[in-house]
């Protein structure tokens, strides 16, 4: 993944993990912001239905991972990218909104920051969008950054950007549940200027493979603190710096 000419507007490129999202994903490729957005990466995690076929039609390029998970549906979209200077991960479920992708782009395009959290615990949620198991399990997470690593997130949320040239430095590895909470570890320990800006929140379209059932939210919430209790073991950055609200 290599960065533009920085002389040039800046290249944004969209990666969407998606598996069994045929019904959601149209209406996610349809809501993206075109003037901002250059390239749409589908990756399709082993789908068993229209998936692909769908992410072509609304004019993505597909790449497809057959090793299931978050994480490595998310590597996959960042080896297929050629050039580009800003990577935004969104979820194909249509929960998140894509139409506030330019709230989430703007403090990196403007010099203001190297990743960007789309916080769900900031923005307008929908009744029953975010279950209470998830958002036990957010702060927690959370709590332990900020306790470990003096960052302050209110949320994991999927919905992000990040600069390329910060992306790459991350040395992601996670192929799981863990990949957001590892991607702002990383981002704490190493002192990338972080923020976080509000974005809305609505039920899925489709079921949720994760936390609408009992053993995804389990076995997440375990990756998820795994990853944590990993992760420092592998030390603190040098000092703290806070992720701050950004937009209304």
């Amino acid at each position: 993944m290599a960065l533009l000419d920085p002389l040039k507007r800046q290249h944004v490129t969209v990666v969407i993990p998606a598996l069994n999202e045929e019904d959601s994903l149209p209406l996610v490729l349809a809501a993206i912001p075109s003037e901002i957005v250059d390239e749409v990466i589908v990756v399709d995690n082993g789908s068993t239905d229209k998936t692909a076929e769908v992410a072509r039609l609304g004019g993505a390029r597909v790449v497809r991972e057959d090793e299931r998970g978050y994480g490595a549906a998310c590597l996959a979209g960042l080896a297929a990218i050629e050039r580009t200077d800003v990577v935004v991960f969104l979820d194909g479920d249509f929960a998140d909104d894509p139409g506030e992708l330019g709230r989430v782009v703007a403090p990196i395009l403007d010099g203001e920051a190297d990743m960007v959290i789309g916080s769900r615990v900031l923005g307008a949620r929908e009744p029953g969008a975010l279950l209470p198991h998830a958002r036990f399990g957010n702060w927690l997470a959370v709590s332990l950054i900020r306790l470990f690593w003096g960052q302050r997130f209110t949320d994991l949320g999927p919905f992000r950007a990040v600069r390329s040239s910060s992306l790459e430095g991350l040395n992601m590895r996670d192929r799981s549940f863990g990949w957001t909470v590892e991607m702002q570890i990383e981002a704490a320990r190493q002192g990338l200027r972080c923020r976080e800006v509000p974005v809305s929140y609505r039920r899925r379209v489709g079921v949720s493979k994760i936390s609408g059932t009992v053993r995804g939210t389990v076995m997440a919430g375990s990756i998820i603190l795994w990853t944590v209790f990993k992760k420092l073991c592998q030390g603190r950055p040098n000092r703290p710096h806070h992720a701050e609200e950004v937009g209304a």
